[in-house]
């Protein structure tokens, strides 16, 4: 039986646990471990990091297939499983949801890293909400301090936030009707975020351009050099048959 790495942490990676389990394939899903009370999903679950490029390459000697389905902005995992794959010599597929594409009416601004993001948000507004996550919400210290700012994150910041922000501890899926209350009660003038991609994050977006807020986005990072990439779960499953 063909044995699968399946490097999840995304909604796409528990939905194709869900169907490889099914199909009888043993699948073992690794978390990076930086969620306390992470969804877990069907089969075998790895909790915490290879130890890099070296660590992993020799953690393939269990298995003859890796799907990298992690974060689309989960670049570190992603080279280090492009690295591995290609010296251990295991055929690697990339699941990645598309991302997001703008529609008419609606006022985004694109930006390619943080620290852009932060000083477009204060070039648009005071009341920014930033859905970024929190590993990231230092570079918004510099342009963001004085600002009245809304950090929606799933864990607590390992930063000291300053006292005028309001950190709101939060995981999707969101609901449309939440994302205006959200806004709304924030009186919010700017809307931050990365390009996430998938359905579950959506409904903000569409809350912003309903009330006429702008959103700033960071851009995706380039994906590793010769990695297949396919955009489905079931695209996914004919690979992994195809090693079967």
């Amino acid at each position: 039986m063909t044995r699968v790495l399946l490097l999840g942490g995304t909604a796409e990676a528990r939905a194709l646990a869900d169907r490889l389990v099914a199909a009888g394939i043993d699948v073992t899903t690794s978390l990076a471990g930086r969620v306390a009370d992470p969804r877990l999903p069907a089969g075998a679950v790895r909790i915490g990091g290879f130890g890099g490029i070296d660590g992993l390459r020799a953690a393939l000697a269990d298995y003859e297939a890796v799907v990298d389905a992690t974060h689309p902005f989960a670049t570190t995992m992603s080279a280090n499983a492009a690295a591995a794959c290609a010296a251990a010599g295991r055929p690697l597929l990339r699941l990645e949801r598309p991302g997001w594409t703008e529609p008419a009416g609606a006022s985004w601004h694109w930006v390619d890293s943080h620290e852009q993001a932060a000083q477009r948000a204060a070039a648009l507004g005071r009341r920014p909400v930033l859905t970024i996550g929190r590993q990231q919400l230092g570079a918004y210290l510099p342009a963001l301090a004085d600002a009245a700012v809304l950090a929606r994150v799933v864990e607590a910041p390992s930063i000291s936030v300053p006292p005028g922000w309001t950190v709101l501890g939060d995981r999707g899926p969101y609901a449309l009707a939440g994302e205006l209350a959200l806004l709304g009660e924030h009186r919010a003038d700017v809307v931050v975020t990365k390009d996430s991609g998938g359905e579950y994050t959506w409904p903000k977006m569409l809350a912003a351009r309903e009330l006429g807020v702008p959103i700033v986005i960071v851009r995706r990072p380039v994906p590793a050099l010769g990695v297949q990439v396919v955009h489905t779960v079931e695209q996914v499953l004919v690979w992994v048959m195809s090693w079967c």
